[in-house]
């Protein structure tokens, strides 16, 4: 009877030990945010399978890119969403992370491409980034991918947010009612589009999203060469029927080597073999493909456990 009891207190120790190294915590975005979509759409593949697999995946909102690649670092998340030019700076110690390179940092795969966005009230004078100068400019949040990338892009010009009459540092779900409400005059926003939060702002005071161009984004785009040119389609808002150049980064799912290869193998899988109902969750996921997810931002190894899946495909040699 005592080894019957022994043998069952050790299973059930050893059921609580394995759960816990297959529990993931994705760090994704703040809610409005597409981040925070594709926490909640791969944690519900994933977990569909928890009974078969024991991995369980949990997301949490934070500060964006740059907290959750030091949360990955610091071991409290296990996955975590990432623009590609801060993976490559967190893993190569660079930029940012100049004082806390993470060479354990591994990529899942990319997802869809991040636009750097402008969205100035009508009423403001914003036709061009360059009227930004004197405005009341919502810069992001500390610890945001928007905010180091906005003050690449600032350097790059020349500027510093004393260039601006205001400069606040609003999480991005509070920025659509700011500009609304006239507390702000434009923001900065990384996104994939459409945005629930562009479209929110739309919506309530019909602002335009303005070109981001010039010799200093040229400039930005040769040093850094994970930035690429882009537009903002035309016809996904209301009232903005022309396509919007900027530029781009690739929104990217990021692990560490301390989580194991089976946990993230068994996340692959749960989002490739449910491809098609993964594309559907969100308009920005529509035209994927397994190739751009392998390729387009992927700007670091692969974790072992992404690696195996993709070569079982033959996606991969």
């Amino acid at each position: 009877m005592k080894k019957t009891l022994l043998a069952l207190l050790m299973t059930s120790a050893m059921t609580t030990a394995q759960a816990a190294e297959t529990y993931l915590n994705f760090g994704t975005g703040g809610q409005s945010g597409v981040y925070y979509v594709v926490g909640q759409s791969v944690c519900k593949l994933v977990n569909r399978n928890t009974a078969k697999t024991g991995v369980k995946c949990s997301p949490s909102t934070s500060a964006g890119s740059i907290a959750n690649l030091r949360s990955i670092e610091a071991g409290e998340n296990q996955l975590g969403m990432a623009q590609s030019d801060w993976q490559y700076h967190a893993y190569n110690g660079s930029s940012e992370f100049a004082d806390a390179k993470n060479d354990k940092l591994r990529v899942v795969f990319s997802v869809y491409p991040e636009l750097f966005s402008v969205i100035a009230r009508n009423d403001a004078g914003i036709e061009h980034f360059d009227d930004l100068a004197g405005k009341r400019v919502n810069v992001a949040e500390p610890g945001s991918g928007t905010r180091a990338t906005a003050d690449l892009l600032m350097a790059e010009k020349g500027w510093t947010t004393d260039d601006f009459s205001l400069a606040s540092e609003l999480k991005g779900s509070e920025v659509a009612d700011a500009l609304c409400d006239n507390n702000i005059d434009a923001f900065f926003y990384n996104a994939g589009h459409p945005s629930a939060t562009v479209e929110s702002a739309v919506a309530a005071c019909q602002p335009q999203i303005v070109p981001v161009t010039g010799e200093y984004v040229d400039s930005l785009l040769e040093k850094h060469p994970y930035y690429a040119k882009a537009s903002v389609p035309g016809g996904l808002y209301g009232g903005m029927p022309d396509d919007v150049p900027t530029f781009a980064v690739y929104a990217t799912l990021v692990s560490s080597t301390d989580v194991p290869d089976e946990a993230i193998y068994q996340t692959v899988k749960a989002v490739f073999e449910n491809f098609d109902r993964f594309k559907k969750l969100h308009p920005a996921f529509a035209n994927l493909t397994p190739q751009d997810m392998l390729e387009k931002g992927v700007t670091i190894p692969f974790h072992p456990g992404a690696e195996r899946y993709y070569r079982e495909q033959g996606w991969i040699e």
